[in-house]
């Protein structure tokens, strides 16, 4: 893994309007990437289309693609990368769902593949609505889990994020995982 410190300063020469510091960045936060994408596609169904690495580029070329880039350190560029991810994987779920229940009419077999690829796209789109929801009432429980559960942070990295202690994260994720739980009952 590459020092936090020389991803930060690529990311702040970008934020400064370097054009070299974006491209100098892949390579020094694909891993981490390729970790958040990994996460994030452990539950989703068999045979996604998307693989890790096709995840990565997607959200990298959102992050670039960007006319203002203002990430304040590598926690919060991953951060903002794994929310990133998870707008692709929910957009992907969305299409996945209106193909089976109203796209063109085709023969399918039934398997329990099939059923659980689209259970799994439900629960995505469920877990999705309950977190917008969350955000509505608390913005910052909602980013706890943005950051804690989606992007892997640490506690600290969360807490660096969104200038508050560990403690009060850790108090925020328990809150949080309590209220989704409610909710996806």
């Amino acid at each position: 893994m590459n020092e936090p410190a020389d991803i930060t300063a690529h990311l702040q020469a970008w934020s400064a309007g370097e054009s070299n510091a974006r491209e100098a960045l892949f390579p020094l936060v694909y891993e981490e990437l390729r970790r958040i994408a990994r996460r994030q596609l452990r539950n989703e169904r068999i045979g996604h289309t998307l693989d890790t690495t096709a995840l990565v580029h997607e959200a990298y070329l959102k992050l670039i693609d960007q006319t203002r880039a203002d990430f304040t350190d590598r926690s919060h560029f991953f951060a903002v990368a794994s929310n990133a991810m998870r707008r692709i994987l929910v957009d992907y779920a969305r299409r996945y769902l209106a193909d089976k229940r109203g796209g063109a009419p085709r023969r399918v077999s039934l398997s329990d593949d099939m059923l659980v690829a689209e259970e799994r796209a439900d629960t995505l789109l469920a877990v999705d609505e309950a977190l917008n929801e969350l955000a509505r009432i608390d913005p910052r429980l909602s980013r706890v889990v943005e950051c804690r559960f989606f992007g892997g942070l640490t506690e600290e990295e969360t807490a660096q994020i969104l200038g508050v202690t560990a403690r009060t994260v850790r108090r925020d994720w328990t809150k949080a995982k309590a209220w989704l739980h409610k909710m996806l009952e």
